[in-house]
């Protein structure tokens, strides 16, 4: 009989491969082709960027072949590895989730390449998340260190996607619609692989093709919210305060004539894997749902809320079949200890604190990226013999929940799950099979 551990697994890789970004962009590629032959195009430049922009770009390549006239990937650090291109492109490896000076080095390349544009250009754009870091141009007057320590602060104190992309995306030359500005007239095809709630386009990778709907007022009250504003670099508290006043950016960038040459279009989604996960789950004959898609908050008060809820379903379970919940979306942690971990695997401990003790539950809680956080893991597995396998070996669950450092003990209960990068990257999904 099929283990509980193996099913979940199994389950996970159904979700990953229904969100691949390469047979996803195959899927589209073929009628942007004919698109490119009858419009009269003259060039064709491929910009890719993301956790995913390898195999994005190599679908591209493939459709385009010798009709491509340059292309720039940027990814993030072993996330290229097994992939070749031809002379045509340039590939870059660079920091996430923090960004770093290969990032700039790369997007600075990128935009030189994509100079001097006309409406017979096309422009490809390739965006997978992550791209917020990886496509990193910070506006006059603020550097890259203090980007860097903005985006760490915010990091830090559990700020989620929404809130940190709309600081991003006004300290960047290239968030928030401002590359579809410096590639006007050109035509642009965005392909986008999302990994936010809701699949909101301007915050997928900060928007960088996309009208941006938030002002610098936002962005100032986001880091109040946090207590940050008084601790950010002076520099970024002055220039978002003279945006304030001087309303940067935020007229221009709102130009139609601008928009009408971009097509924005999401080729994949957390929503996709999930159902991917539960018809996988439904076809091994197991009674199947999803309770929500819309997972966010604290990690650790997610884990027990989810596990709250296993033990009421166990509970009130009237089949011998096995019962599967599928859940999925993107928390937060905010870093108070000196630990190593990531949202997944403090998900999955504080979930494996409140089941303790109970037979017949397991739960997965992964990034579908294949990396949670600053680990090798992609997130952990665990069941009511998690905690019980850590104790005998002398550790102490709470404490390394409250030094932020639940990969330290999954890791020696045997509970994490590493599956190296996915190649994809639609946030997270946990899965919970109930004996």
């Amino acid at each position: 009989m099929i283990s509980s551990r193996e099913i979940l697994e199994k389950l996970f890789h159904r979700a990953i491969a229904a969100v691949d970004p390469y047979s996803s962009v195959i899927k589209k590629g073929q009628s942007l082709l004919e698109e490119y032959i009858k419009g009269g195009f003259t060039r064709v430049f491929v910009l890719s960027f993301g956790k995913a922009s390898c195999p994005m770009a190599r679908a591209v390549e493939e459709i385009f072949g010798e009709r491509i006239t340059a292309g720039v990937i940027i990814t993030k650090y072993g996330h290229s590895e097994g992939y070749s291109f031809s002379e045509k492109f340039r590939l870059y490896e660079a920091g996430h989730p923090v960004p770093d000076n290969n990032g700039l080095e790369a997007t600075r390349d990128a935009l030189k390449m994509l100079t001097n544009l006309t409406e017979y250009d096309l422009v490809i754009v390739l965006i997978s998340g992550g791209g917020s870091a990886l496509f990193i141009s910070p506006v006059e007057g603020i550097t890259l260190k203090d980007k860097m320590e903005t985006t760490d602060i915010l990091l830090k104190a559990g700020a989620d996607i929404f809130d940190l992309n709309t600081v991003r995306k006004k300290l960047s030359r290239v968030k928030g619609g401002k590359l579809a500005q410096l590639l006007y007239p050109a035509q642009i095809k965005s392909f986008i692989l999302s990994d936010v709630l809701g699949d909101r386009l301007d915050i997928i990778a900060s928007g960088p093709t996309v009208k941006d709907p938030t002002t610098f007022e936002e962005a100032v009250h986001v880091l109040r919210k946090y207590n940050l504003f008084s601790i950010v670099p002076e520099d970024v508290k002055r220039y978002l305060l003279s945006g304030i006043k001087k309303r940067m950016y935020e007229s221009r960038i709102q130009a139609e004539e601008v928009f009408k040459r971009v097509e924005n279009v999401i080729i994949g989604s957390n929503s996709i894997a999930l159902k991917a996960a539960l018809d996988a789950a439904v076809s091994l004959g197991l009674d199947a749902e999803i309770i929500d898609n819309n997972i966010h908050g604290e990690a650790r008060v997610t884990g027990r809320r989810l596990a709250e809820l296993t033990l009421e379903r166990k509970k009130d379970k009237g089949s011998d079949r096995q019962l599967c919940l599928i859940s999925g979306g993107e928390t937060t942690v905010t870093v108070k200890g000196s630990g190593k971990g990531g949202r997944n695997t403090e998900l999955a401990l504080s979930f494996a604190l409140q089941i303790q003790g109970h037979d017949g539950i397991a739960m997965l809680s992964a990034g579908t990226d294949g990396t949670d956080g600053p680990t090798d893991a992609a997130g952990a597995i665990v069941d009511g013999k998690t905690i019980e396998r850590g104790v005998s070996r002398g550790l102490d669950p709470f404490k390394y929940l409250k030094n932020n450092d639940s990969y330290s003990f999954l890791k020696q209960t045997g509970d994490l799950f590493i599956t190296g990068p996915t190649g994809t990257n639609v946030m997270d999904i946990q899965i919970i099979i109930i004996e």
